[in-house]
């Protein structure tokens, strides 16, 4: 990871000063953020206070309000909670609270203030904001400061960043700790499944979200539950019965298990409280199934258990007072909306009568990856519900060649949601082998369209196909392919399934990796990931982990920037730093090969720090996957079941299907929050097909900010979103 110049940083912030404070309830990632703020604040010249205990530490002042050093904020990234502390400040609310808050930072020369909190401290900062001018003038009449003071301290500045679990702040998708309470509550659910499946019984999980049933809803999206209570839509009148007969139906159908999600804030039309008691007792009685009952509580923060949940916007709780009940999913967002219609969709007890007599084929392609299964599932069961016969095809292009083709039912992807790797199996076998064998199976089960869920492989795979089109007229039939690889590489798309649940499993071994070495001092790490060509993983790894450097291929080093970033690295070592982390691309480089850099730092660290070395493979292509790309993979599943269904309606002449236009063949990829479909022929222009990576890759921008957080003097573009922000709000559309 080089310097990208010799130059200065801007010092934009030189001379100013900034305070961070988290309040409210704690919210895993606070930390980070406090960490990032803290390292970026000092990199732009500025001088950063940390205000411990919240707003009641900014009311009390003194010894509440200290500077922050680069220093002070190592190790923080892996800690839950915050470690600045946060109070709920009756003080805070009142003039005089405020007042006292405002001499405190003016006494310090401060006026930039960046609050981490929910919807109630962010609310409370706009109010100090607007109130600026009048409590500057007062503390000047009082005689507490000067007018020179208050002159210097005219303007204050604040920054925002919302931190809640509950994902209930209106104006952003993705809230600090939501995606970390949505693993905690995945690892308990998985869990209690398979000691469900032991036993065929019915278990009933409350979540938090007293008033917003994010956490509840995605939770019940992530592990294909069969019910699902939220505040914001409550059931219609009849939901006992209608709840037991899908009950009974999901028993007759094969099941052994039934999970029910309760957001702790459930309520009927009425407004009357649902409890999980409630559920459980009716279950008993009616159907006599084997019911248990498992409350998350606060094990969802992964942190002290002192908040509640977060007041919530005017509009949303005006319309579920008045019994507006779509007008609230509505108001919560276009994710929130989604979400609830994704799972209304597919928690139907059987597929439709009607049958539309259009087969879909479904298949995965390359290296299995968490949340193929997932995206398997949905394809099948939106196909279903859309009237089509779904058929699995095992073991990839291989497996369509050969007839390794069957029907899939409803029934036959139920549990596949949680499941990793790919149960269809998969092969990395490209079309090209054999062209002839596929097209006499497109015949012989009469494949009208066709889905491949897939990396690199998949993409080239399905551009063969559409080149095959020419020669064989059967491969004249609508295909789209679903990018799903933990590299992260498939063009057309920001994000592809299974890289998020392989970045969590990175992150994850670094942090155990620094502290294994807890008691060790001066200890370097090198760390080998995954991704082919592509840096995505170690670049967001390094991020995530706070990496002193990451080497990829796109980004290009040689002998004398490793040089400078082991010299880097030792004068750290010298002087504040521990403890390092490098993270290296598997083809970073062929000849700076990771045995060639753990020797070199190891040789060149002798006497201030030695080297471990650890190479990740396969391990980040297994495990459960996360709810983000579950629930990723469900949406882009049926995205692309609705896509295909309406392009074989354009493609039916004459009695038969017949597609051979571009947008016949796309990829289903994000882009700038957006799902969209972009033709195959179109994309091959923007690849690198030697280094099976796209030629523009968002990501990359990302880079100027690791090196920022490792102390690297380097000039930050800030022309377009390069933060961590732009990140979430990606990730936010499809959680």
């Amino acid at each position: 990871m080089a310097e990208t110049g010799t130059t200065d940083p801007t010092r934009m912030g030189a001379g100013r000063a900034i305070a961070v404070l988290t309040s409210g309830g704690d919210a895993q990632g606070m930390n980070a953020a406090v960490r990032a703020t803290v390292r970026v604040g000092i990199y732009t010249g500025a001088k950063v206070y940390f205000v411990y205990e919240g707003y009641q530490g900014l009311v009390d002042g003194g010894d509440n309000i200290r500077p922050a050093s680069w220093e002070s904020v190592s190790m923080m990234l892996q800690l839950g909670g915050t470690v600045i502390g946060s109070a709920r400040c009756q003080d805070f609310r009142t003039k005089e609270g405020r007042t006292k808050a405002a001499c405190n930072l003016v006494k310090l020369g401060i006026t930039n203030l960046c609050v981490i909190g929910g919807d109630g401290s962010l609310t409370g900062a706009n109010q100090f904001r607007t109130e600026w001018s009048e409590l500057l003038a007062e503390l000047v009449k009082t005689g507490k400061i000067t007018s020179s003071e208050a002159k210097s301290s005219s303007h204050l500045n604040i920054v925002g960043m919302v931190g809640s679990i509950d994902n209930d702040f209106c104006g952003t998708d993705m809230t600090i700790g939501t995606d970390s309470a949505l693993h905690r509550i995945i690892e308990i659910v998985d869990a209690i499944t398979t000691t469900a499946q032991s036993h065929q019984r019915t278990f009933i999980l409350e979540v938090m979200g007293r008033h917003c049933g994010y956490l509840a809803l995605v939770t019940a999206l992530a592990c294909g539950a069969d019910w699902v209570f939220i505040p914001e839509m409550p059931p219609e009148d009849d939901w006992e019965d209608h709840l037991c007969r899908r009950l009974s139906a999901q028993r007759g159908r094969g099941s052994r298990l039934n999970i029910i999600i309760v957001a702790e804030g459930a309520i009927d039309r009425k407004g009357k409280p649902i409890t999980c008691e409630d559920v459980k007792q009716l279950i008993s009685k009616k159907l006599s199934f084997d019911t248990r009952t498992t409350i998350l509580g606060h094990v969802q923060r992964g942190g002290t258990p002192s908040a509640f949940d977060r007041i919530l916007t005017k509009d949303v709780t005006t319309a579920m007072a008045e019994g507006r009940f779509d007008d609230a999913v509505k108001l919560r967002g276009k994710s929130f909306e989604n979400n609830w219609n994704t799972y209304k969709m597919l928690a139907h007890v059987r597929p439709p009568d009607t049958k539309s007599n259009i087969n879909i084929a479904v298949l995965n392609v390359g290296a299995p990856c968490a949340g193929m299964n997932a995206a398997v599932r949905s394809t099948v069961r939106v196909g279903l519900l859309q009237g089509h016969q779904m058929l699995a095809v095992h073991d990839g292009f291989y497996g369509l060649a050969h007839g390794m083709i069957e029907p899939i039912g409803w029934s036959g992807v139920a549990g596949w949601t949680g499941k990793g790797g790919s149960m269809l199996g998969t092969k990395r076998s490209l079309p090209h082998e054999f062209m002839e064998e596929i097209s006499l199976s497109i015949t012989k089960f009469n494949i009208h369209a066709i889905i491949i869920i897939g990396g690199f492989e998949a993409f080239v795979g399905g551009l063969q196909m559409v080149q095959a089109r020419e020669k064989y007229e059967e491969m004249c039939v609508p295909l789209v392919v679903v990018p799903a690889t933990v590299s992260n590489n498939v063009p057309g798309s920001d994000f592809s399934i299974g890289t998020d649940t392989a970045l969590n499993t990175i992150t994850m071994t670094c942090d155990r990796i620094k502290q294994s070495a807890a008691g060790t001092k001066r200890r370097v790490f090198i760390v080998e990931t995954m991704g082919g060509y592509c840096g995505y993983l170690a670049t967001m790894a390094g991020l995530a982990s706070g990496a002193d450097a990451a080497y990829i291929y796109e980004e290009h080093f040689n002998i004398h920037d490793l040089e400078m970033n082991v010299e880097h690295l030792v004068e750290k070592m010298k002087t504040t730093v521990k403890r390092g982390l490098i993270l290296r691309n598997e083809n970073s480089n062929s000849n700076y090969t990771t045995d060639f850099i753990f020797n070199l730092y190891s040789e060149e660290g002798k006497g201030v720090f030695d080297c471990r070395k650890n190479v990740l493979g396969h391990m980040q292509q297994g495990g459960t996957p996360s709810p983000f790309d579950r629930n990723f993979a469900t949406k882009m599943g049926i995205k692309s079941v609705l896509w295909l269904t309406d392009k074989l309606k354009e493609c039916y002449r004459h009695g038969r299907i017949f597609a051979n236009s571009p947008d016949t063949a796309c990829v289903l990829g994000m882009r700038r929050r957006a799902l969209v479909f972009q033709p195959l022929e179109e994309l091959k222009e923007h690849t690198d097909f030697e280094h099976r990576i796209p030629k523009i890759q968002w990501w990359l921008k990302l880079r100027p900010i690791l090196k920022i957080l490792a102390k690297y003097k380097i000039s930050l573009d800030t022309t377009e979103k390069t933060t961590m922000e732009h990140v979430i709000k990606k990730r936010g559309l499809v959680q």
